[in-house]
């Protein structure tokens, strides 16, 4: 007989709460000469804090990580006899935001060191907002700011009522003097175009090519002219990063097919 290098498994699942709270009972004696309560001293395996940091970061991981509301959680958890308010979620939430915050500014901070940058926005649909007098917005809105610096990519969100562009300005603010001005990379739209600070726009093809298929049976012969030429384009990327070509490494012609 000889041991196999790989054991047989057997998996078997259990359903409990997301979070599961245990309820420790001290006895209390009280003195009936001078009315004195004694209670029992708490139990090391009570802990020092209500809330575990396991607890803490598994509202996180659900609320911002699977997309579970707070109000969702909160039902679930009372169903399942171990109540957990929205609102004391959301206090643990915000404490815990503050001891990682310094991380994020790092990261903001990296980002901005980008030599690419991509930015673009998701709208967000909210039943009940109150806004400053004489504000004219009507939207909120969720950035995404993803930046290439070397062989890292940074994603960043940002949730409130400032633009894409409008974000990622804030971002470029912590960018070193003396780099050159990145290459961002974006649709057309005019609110993702940062001002105040200087980019090299790259909008993007696949938004403009879509629009040209779109309209490719009323114009035929032209929109066909744009197709192919934006084949090669295409073409030539694959070779590029086939080829793991630098940015100073040369360039490839780029000619149209289309006879134009």
């Amino acid at each position: 007989m000889y041991r196999q290098k790989e054991p047989a498994t057997l998996v078997r699942f259990v359903g409990h709460a997301p979070l599961e709270a245990t309820v420790f009972e001290r006895e209390r004696l009280r003195c009936n000469a001078c009315g004195e309560v004694f209670t029992a001293n708490e139990p090391e395996a009570a802990g020092a804090a209500k809330y575990d940091e396991t607890a803490v970061a598994m509202i996180a991981l659900l609320k911002y990580g699977t997309g579970v509301p707070f109000k969702r959680l909160e039902k679930l958890q009372e169903q399942l006899g171990m109540p957990l308010p929205a609102t004391t979620q959301w206090d643990l939430m915000a404490a815990a935001a503050q001891l990682m915050r310094p991380v994020l500014e790092e990261l903001i901070r990296q980002a901005a060191q980008g030599s690419v940058m991509h930015n673009d926005d998701t709208s967000m649909r909210i039943l009940r907002l109150t806004r400053e007098p004489g504000d004219k917005r009507t939207g909120t809105f969720t950035s995404g700011i993803v930046s290439l610096v070397g062989a890292w990519a940074i994603a960043l969100f940002f949730t409130g009522w400032k633009h894409a562009g409008e974000n990622i300005a804030d971002v470029l603010k912590q960018r070193a003097r003396e780099l050159p001005a990145p290459i961002q990379m974006c649709d057309a739209l005019s609110r993702n175009t940062p001002k105040g600070v200087e980019t090299l726009i790259a909008n993007c093809l696949a938004h403009g090519r879509r629009q040209v298929v779109e309209v490719a049976e009323n114009f035929p012969e032209e929109c066909r002219h744009v197709l192919e030429t934006l084949r090669g384009v295409y073409h030539h990327d694959t070779l590029v990063r086939e080829q793991k070509l630098s940015p100073e490494g040369g360039c490839i012609s780029i000619r149209s097919t289309a006879g134009r």
